[in-house]
């Protein structure tokens, strides 16, 4: 008994420390957004990529620069003697320090500087897109928390009238003023209003879960939402996106497309680069040294040199390979006129669909609204006999099927909303 006791107190003292030992983040929209920027993982891949980039940028331009390195050559002869006809030179061991210091420029370094610049232009771009993605990852996911939020404490009121109904008209049952199967209807409502209250609270974790692996915080983090859904349901602001004029040049995706075919153009010059020449210069210095009698030293000092180099003949493989870059350059010029046509045309798209969206979230709300003053209505008037339980069960099925059609309006909105946004890159 005594070792029952001592673990249930050990137990009881471990989910106390874990629950005062959860992190609590008290976020509002805009300071969401930020964490996820600095703490999401795919935000910091993001990021690396471009430093990636610009260290291979670094890396090309590095093979333009002088190369220096230093060398010491020993040689012994193993006491060899070198016989002239009148004397005998000795072959003592011997060590030459040198220094030497080359430079190699060819036109196809110059032009993979400039591939590799674009390289780094167009990771920032993927960089500052993958950053849009994740503010509206985290915004949906916010505004879909507070939505299910609210949606639970209006299922609740709901389900509180009900069981005041249900309670109100198994009394009736009771005395003999109603008969069972109308109690029992209600029973039956109030058990799937539960179930749906339910269901709802599990998506509502499953959201916060969601929301924590966008931010990139700890599994046992607990978030606290600051922000109301009124303060980012701003249907004027949605709505002045629809005579918004789109300036394709801010889009990222057509962005990435201009470098894609900065990149093929520079890939024709590279082609052209196989047949310019390889310029290259060095100088060298040498020292020297003997370990015994000195010698006759025939190494200079000091030496430069300079050589070009032309090729002449590759069997054709250079003229082939230009024809092939420039094949590769009208492909990624058609592909881009059809992006902008696609981008064009999901622009009207998109405008239609919060047109849409907006509409349907007026109707939606209304119709809440209604349906919770229709319950409230037919509520009272079964506590007076003046309404039946069918109408009970009717008017509860209404408000339930209104509360889920009010949250896709308003998920619909704020999709479209974030999509437009998106495709016009404004803040």
């Amino acid at each position: 008994m005594k070792l029952k006791r001592l673990t249930l107190s050990l137990l009881l003292i471990a989910v106390v420390a874990g629950v005062h030992g959860q992190e609590v983040m008290r976020l509002s929209l805009d300071q969401a957004q930020q964490y996820a920027l600095t703490h999401n993982q795919t935000m910091k891949n993001a990021s690396l990529d471009v430093k990636k980039a610009e260290a291979e940028r670094w890396k090309t331009l590095s093979t333009m620069l002088p190369q220096v390195k230093a060398g010491f050559d020993y040689q012994n002869m193993c006491g060899y003697e070198m016989k002239m006809s009148a004397f005998t030179i000795p072959m003592d061991p011997t060590g030459t320090y040198s220094l030497t210091a080359s430079v190699a420029l060819t036109g196809s370094q110059i032009v993979g500087t400039m591939l590799q610049g674009i390289a780094v232009r167009m990771s920032d771009i993927s960089r500052q897109q993958t950053e849009q993605q994740t503010r509206s990852q985290v915004k949906n996911i916010y505004v879909s928390i507070l939505v299910m939020e609210q949606t639970v404490g209006l299922l609740d009121s709901s389900l509180a009238n009900l069981e005041r109904l249900a309670a109100t008209s198994q009394a009736s049952v009771d005395v003999g003023a109603a008969e069972q199967v109308d109690a029992d209807k209600l029973q039956v409502q109030v058990a799937s209003m539960k179930s749906s209250i339910n269901s709802t609270r599990r998506s509502l974790q499953m959201l916060r879960n969601s929301m924590l692996l966008q931010l990139g915080a700890g599994v046992g983090t607990q978030v606290e939402l600051t922000t109301s859904i009124e303060d980012i349901m701003n249907v004027e602001a949605a709505a002045s996106l629809l005579g918004q004029q789109f300036d394709i040049s801010r889009n990222y995706s057509y962005q990435l497309l201009q470098q894609n075919e900065k990149l093929a153009r520079h890939n024709v010059a590279m082609a052209w680069m196989d047949f310019t020449p390889t310029l290259s210069a060095y100088y060298q210095y040498s020292k020297k040294v003997y370990f015994g009698d000195e010698g006759m030293n025939m190494t200079p000092p000091n030496m430069i040199g300079a050589s070009v180099s032309l090729p002449l003949f590759q069997s054709g493989t250079r003229a082939f390979n230009v024809k092939s870059a420039k094949i590769a350059l009208q492909e990624t010029r058609n592909s881009k006129r059809q992006a902008e046509d696609g981008l064009r045309v999901q622009y009207n798209q998109l405008c239609y669909d919060l047109a849409t969206a907006l509409e349907t979230y007026d109707i939606q709300s209304r119709n809440l609204d209604v349906s919770r003053r229709v319950f409230d209505n037919v509520a009272e008037k079964y506590k007076f006999g003046r309404a039946s339980s069918l109408e009970v069960t009717n008017a509860s099925t209404d408000i339930i099927s209104a509360q889920s059609n009010y949250i896709q309006a308003v998920m619909s909105v704020v999709s479209a909303q974030i999509s437009l946004e998106n495709l016009l890159n404004v803040e």
